[in-house]
């Protein structure tokens, strides 16, 4: 099977689509580069194709690698017939090639090794055969010094068909399928710390059973951490009789003096060595499903909150709440550079409120402020009742920000790189003003698993998690474009081919020669040589430079295209950019080359119509209930105005303006069945919801959006 015949069971698309991305892929090109630049070659395949080609192909190169590994190891051991060489050079399923290479995996001696250096690896193949001979009179045949009496041969060939028995590979297929059909999860408290605080978190886990099919993702993580943590025993089984009734289907062959030993090898190799490993197997495979659903949910809230609406290019001042230590007060320019920073004391217990009226209005003054952004953790509400409160001379707008992950970004190398002369409450109060003005630009600076939109994301895969939510920042990044005479050298580090040591090297040019004037100049920054350009420049923005197509989408390979365009309906390339009327009259059938086709002349033409447009929506006031400050002014019944936070599986939370989010259960979203949470709503949205409980004990607050 070739790699592309491999890949073509997994992804609905032609052969040569797959054949020419993976060629692409393997010429180092990005998949956002492939996807926006290559529509043509690929056949229009999205990134989401592309980067599920891309998983194929390494996958396809791990088994080929891992074939070639066990081929040379079991020659090696001169066990290579050429029934087994052709076996294992037509499977492509790692458990398949793993089965077959089990009688040769090098492991810690045997029961069953035992018994072969004492001789009776004979008495085992007699016993086999379940012909009708004596097997009691047989066994006396291979006493000596170490096997001392009859029952001790018959055991030690027991032993040996035990370890026959689990290396067959139709029986451990067949038990496979029984797991994957009908094996049961069961958890069971452990009661030396059946009262202790942890434990109280999974009680619904101190005596639970259900079918490992049916348990959800997130049901099945929190079940492993709690036994991670010590406080239940986690077993995966099926019905016994069922499994031995599928090995003596295929081991016995009827009534025999042999038959009772062979049963007693067939219980011994299914309890020590079968089910240990294949239970293990299933609850592997089911937690590799659990991980990839639960980081396909943290990657999908993760993208919707690096792509929130943005306000854009306004002086912020941004406020990070406090009681006892003040609120944290900085100002920022429309580039989102600090300006102004300083501390003041509103509320309980300086309780400086006018003092503090006088410096805000000062600052919104003096700095020209735009719109202020405050942080939403503790003083959140008092702080926006406090602003609401100042008689401004201008129109400021006022928006809560979610500050989750500000205090690693201000503790982090990069904030100390950007702010070396302030401490980590000033930076922390200039992440909740940035990332008022553009998400994206501030939240990738830092660690995804900071931001607190996963599920379960510390007990997942941790490789797997990482590459996924890389790729999402890249794909997110990549979408938007970046203003290279702006951007940090974090930003500028994932987009198409950059890469951290290039976006170092063009902050250095910008800083040594001043802005870029044009995508041209990226071929003067050190490094960057042409294969680098080609992938990133067409996602970098220059505004007011000197080429206007420099601040669209369209690639630099195809600029002579535009011009032609321009000079065939006697305009310039300035006259033609977002005039619909003009590129409605272009023919892109006229214009293709045998480099760019008519997929890639359509987008060409889109981006002419509205160049550089920002994907992203603009950011929106939004006002919580003013009587609802804490969970003890939460009432059952009530209806009130949220911002959906984070999303799961089984729901999604609510921000109500207080500390508690409210839970809205899958169930509760809307009229009708709700298959994926991700179908009702979307991280950021505004919802109204009714209140169904209040737990102030538990902290816990229930919704519905079913009005």
């Amino acid at each position: 099977m070739t790699n592309i015949d491999f890949i073509k069971k997994q992804v609905a698309t032609a052969a040569i689509n797959i054949q020419k991305t993976v060629q692409l892929l393997q010429e180092d090109c990005t998949i956002p580069f492939i996807s926006r630049y290559r529509k043509d070659t690929t056949g229009n395949l999205d990134e989401v194709q592309i980067e599920q080609i891309a998983k194929l192909q390494k996958e396809y190169e791990a088994i080929a690698k891992r074939k070639e590994a066990i081929l040379k190891s079991i020659e090696e051991q001169n066990g290579l017939t050429p029934e087994l060489d052709k076996k294992i050079q037509q499977s492509f399923d790692l458990q398949e090639l793993e089965d077959l290479y089990l009688p040769f995996k090098k492991k810690k001696k045997t029961k069953a090794d035992v018994a072969r250096e004492n001789g009776l690896e004979p008495l085992a193949k007699i016993i086999m055969t379940q012909n009708k001979e004596d097997i009691n009179f047989l066994s006396t045949k291979y006493l000596n010094d170490n096997v001392t009496n009859e029952d001790a041969a018959l055991q030690g060939a027991r032993d040996i068909i035990a370890e026959w028995i689990n290396e067959n590979i139709f029986v451990r297929k067949q038990l496979r399928r029984l797991y994957e059909r009908k094996a049961t999860i069961t958890t069971k408290v452990v009661k030396t710390k059946k009262d202790e605080e942890g434990a109280q978190k999974f009680n619904q886990y101190f005596d639970w059973s259900e079918p490992l099919t049916k348990a959800p993702s997130h049901r099945l993580l929190a079940m492993l951490r709690a036994e991670n943590e010590g406080f239940i025993k986690f077993k995966v089984e099926v019905d016994l009789d069922e499994a031995y009734d599928i090995i003596d289907e295929l081991v016995l062959k009827g009534d025999s003096p042999a038959t009772p030993h062979v049963q007693l090898a067939i219980e011994d190799s299914y309890k020590r060595l079968l089910n240990p490993a294949i239970s293990n197997e299933a609850l592997q495979e089911a937690k590799a499903k659990a991980d990839a659903n639960s980081i396909q949910v943290f990657a999908t809230n993760l993208g919707q909150l690096l792509l929130a609406p943005p306000l854009g290019e306004k002086r912020i001042l941004a406020i990070d709440p406090g009681f006892r230590s003040g609120c944290k007060v900085v100002c920022l320019d429309e580039k989102g550079d600090l300006i102004y920073n300083e501390t003041i004391y509103p509320h309980a217990p300086q309780n400086e409120t006018a003092m503090a009226m006088k410096k805000i209005k000062s600052m919104v003054n003096a700095y020209n402020i735009d719109a202020i952004s405050i942080g939403n953790g503790t003083a959140s509400r008092e702080t926006e009742f406090f602003i609401k409160k100042i008689a401004f001379d201008r129109a400021v707008q006022v928006f809560i920000v979610s500050e989750a992950g500000a205090s690693v970004y201000s503790a982090s190398k990069i904030a100390r790189e950007e702010f070396p002369n302030y401490d980590v409450t000033v930076r922390g109060s200039v992440s909740i003003g940035r990332r008022l003005s553009d998400p994206l630009a501030e939240l990738v600076k830092i660690d995804p698993k900071a931001i607190g939109v996963g599920q379960y994301q510390h007990d997942v895969d941790q490789s797997k998690l990482k590459e996924e939510l890389d790729t999402t920042v890249v794909r997110c990044v990549n979408s938007v474009g970046v203003n290279i005479n702006t951007a940090s050298k974090h930003l500028l580090s994932y987009v198409s081919g950059i890469g951290e040591k290039l976006a170092e090297n063009i902050v250095n040019y910008r800083s040594e020669n001043g802005p870029f004037e044009d995508r041209k100049q990226l071929k003067k920054v050190p490094r960057l040589g042409e294969k680098a350009f080609q992938q990133g420049a067409a996602f970098i923005r220059i505004k007011d430079g000197k080429n206007p197509l420099d601040n669209s989408a369209v690639h630099p390979e195809a600029y002579s295209i535009v011009e032609k365009m321009a000079k065939d309906l006697k305009l310039k390339v300035t006259d033609l950019i977002a005039n619909k009327e003009k590129t409605a009259l272009i023919k892109p059938e006229n214009y293709v080359t045998a480099e760019i086709g008519l997929l890639t002349l359509k987008d060409i033409i889109k981006e002419l119509e509205k160049p550089g447009l920002d994907p992203r929506k603009a950011a929106k006031v939004f006002e919580f209930d003013p009587n609802v400050k804490t969970i003890k002014d939460v009432r059952t019944g009530m209806i009130l105005n949220g911002i959906v936070n984070n999303i799961t599986n089984f729901g999604c939370f609510v921000d109500l303006g207080i500390k508690e989010s409210g839970l809205v259960h899958i169930s509760q979203l809307k009229a009708g069945f709700v298959s994926d949470v991700n179908e009702a709503v979307k991280l950021h949205q505004h919802v109204t919801v009714k209140v169904t409980e209040v737990d102030e004990d538990r902290k816990r607050i229930q919704l519905t959006m079913v009005l």
